[in-house]
């Protein structure tokens, strides 16, 4: 009974895209795959360093000053993981837009729609939350008297972030990169809409075969977008197994 998900969830599916990807493997686009994960994996490595940065500046400014101006940016910046990726893209090119009819020298509708500028900034209102709340739980298992402790001893805000906040941080900092760059890489909406020209992605393309009833060449972006949301269930197993005692 508790195998039953598993099996209809995860082992039956992968089975089946399995079969048509060992049936046609002489034809599929080896070549074209590599450029398409590629595109995936830049875009995401990118997209990871970014969220995590702007995450771990706000978890940082929360915990030392509790402004409410800093709790508020804190708490939109969280929204955005509620929001659906298409909704993300219209509230992205509206004002493009208007900026572009009242500017149209600047060629921002250019740097918006055919670079990862606009991509890229659609992920990060999308999956900033995800860096956020993993880095937000982190602080919440470090004592303010830490703080306090390194202030008597004359660490200024850049000491104590580097010297103390960080080391107990790097598992909180790791977890939250690796959450947004397995979000990045299945990501369709957003994608398909802002995405620039010749850098299509696995989940374009596994959406775009699978669409034209390809399945054999679907089921190859398919499985490697499988494989890599399997990294993060791997690691938190590990992490579960190795209990509290022995994080070091």
């Amino acid at each position: 009974l508790c195998a039953t998900p598993i099996l209809m969830g995860f082992v039956l599916p992968v089975l089946f895209m399995l079969r048509p990807l060992l049936a046609d493997w002489a034809g599929l686009p080896w070549a074209r795959f590599g450029e398409w994960a590629f595109n995936s994996v830049r875009l995401a490595s990118i997209t990871a360093v970014l969220a995590v940065g702007v995450a771990l500046a706000l978890a940082y400014q929360v915990r030392r000053s509790g402004h409410w101006a800093v709790r508020a940016a804190a708490q939109v910046a969280g929204m955005g993981y509620a929001i659906p990726g298409a909704v993300v893209v219209v509230g992205l090119l509206l004002p493009v837009g208007w900026l572009q009819a009242w500017a149209p020298d600047w060629q921002v509708g250019y740097w918006v729609t055919a670079t990862v500028v606009g991509i890229v900034w659609a992920y990060l209102v999308r999956f900033c939350a995800v860096a956020l709340q993993s880095l937000q739980s982190g602080y919440a298992r470090l004592p303010t008297s830490l703080d306090e402790s390194a202030r008597m001893l004359g660490a200024g805000g850049v000491e104590l972030a580097a010297r103390v906040h960080w080391p107990l941080l790097r598992r909180s900092v790791a977890a939250a990169a690796l959450l947004v760059f397995v979000d990045v890489m299945k990501e369709l909406p957003a994608t398909l809409v802002l995405r620039p020209f010749n850098s299509d992605t696995l989940a374009v393309v596994a959406y775009q075969l699978a669409r034209d009833e390809r399945l054999g060449e679907a089921a190859l972006p398919c499985l490697a977008l499988v494989l890599v949301g399997l990294i993060p269930v791997i690691l938190l197993s590990r992490t579960l197994r190795s209990g509290p005692g022995r994080q070091g």
